[in-house]
């Protein structure tokens, strides 16, 4: 579905150098914190930015190739972007009828009502969780096979974000739809996707599956001592605590079984991105 091999992009103090791929039918996160280089690896997909080097595939397409039957296979979510405020959605169904072939008004208006967002109310005078939920709904508008959504939930309370996590599990429910989603909350990913990518300085620090990120990655926490003796061959990142040391490690089974007088904590994804971006290397 979508292929970035050695993509690079380089600014005046940033370069982004990564390689991600969105296989059909799985929902891939993009997370790292704000300024890490999300979405510029979504501008570079969409071809809104010229990459330096390396190589986009979309579709099995570089982006400068993609026809605007391609375009209508994607439906996309960017922070900064959206429709004027000063219409409503009412005005804006027959724009929409209009920009995708596929577009199911009925289904579109039933699903407008069913998250409670107003058909004639200007879009301006819309909560910022409601706004978000509209882009989404537009973006699952039209049947497409693939979206991109850069992060469709920041800045929304917990109710908003469940309502919008609802939205991407009813397109989920399509066999072959693919969705590649950033957002620099993680608690959002941990049920929704089904691998990771973390990204720090332009760069992809780590990359699992979901489902072994939270069964196979642990801390170990360990005394200066313990610390010593430790095997240190499965250490990803380890930091100074008062205590001694806390270590990050992707073989929770390998501790626990040969070192079974050390405390092993499941961690979740907030820890893996807290100890791979401060933790140092062995």
């Amino acid at each position: 579905m979508l292929k970035l091999n050695n993509v690079v992009k380089k600014y005046d103090g940033f370069e982004l150098n990564c390689s991600l791929e969105v296989p059909r039918g799985c929902v891939t996160g993009l997370i790292g914190k704000n300024g890490a280089g999300k979405s510029t690896v979504f501008k570079t997909i969409l071809g809104l930015i010229r990459y330096d080097g390396g190589d986009v595939t979309v579709f099995g397409k570089k982006p400068s190739e993609l026809e605007p039957a391609d375009r209508e296979r994607m439906g996309v979510v960017m922070a900064e972007s959206g429709f004027t405020g000063y219409l409503s959605i009412r005005d804006l169904l027959p724009v929409l009828e209009s920009m995708y072939h596929s577009f199911d008004r009925k289904k579109f208006v039933e699903k407008c009502r069913r998250f409670e967002l107003p058909l004639d109310k200007n879009l301006k005078e819309f909560s910022t969780g409601m706004k978000r939920k509209f882009h989404v709904l537009v973006a699952m508008s039209h049947g497409a096979e693939f979206l991109l959504l850069d992060e469709p939930t920041a800045g929304l309370d917990v109710i908003a974000r469940d309502e919008l996590l609802e939205l991407l599990r009813d397109y989920m429910e399509k066999e072959d739809g693919s969705v590649l989603i950033s957002s620099h909350i993680s608690a959002d990913l941990e049920g929704l996707c089904d691998d990771i990518y973390l990204i720090d300085q332009g760069k992809i620090i780590l990359h699992e599956e979901t489902d072994i990120l939270l069964s196979d990655y642990a801390l170990l926490k360990v005394s200066e001592e313990q610390f010593q003796t430790l095997d240190h061959n499965y250490v990803l990142r380890y930091r100074k605590e008062p205590y001694g040391y806390s270590c990050l490690t992707n073989q929770k089974q390998f501790y626990m079984e040969n070192y079974p007088q050390i405390v092993v904590e499941k961690c979740g994804i907030d820890d893996v991105i807290l100890m791979m971006d401060r933790g140092n290397i062995l």
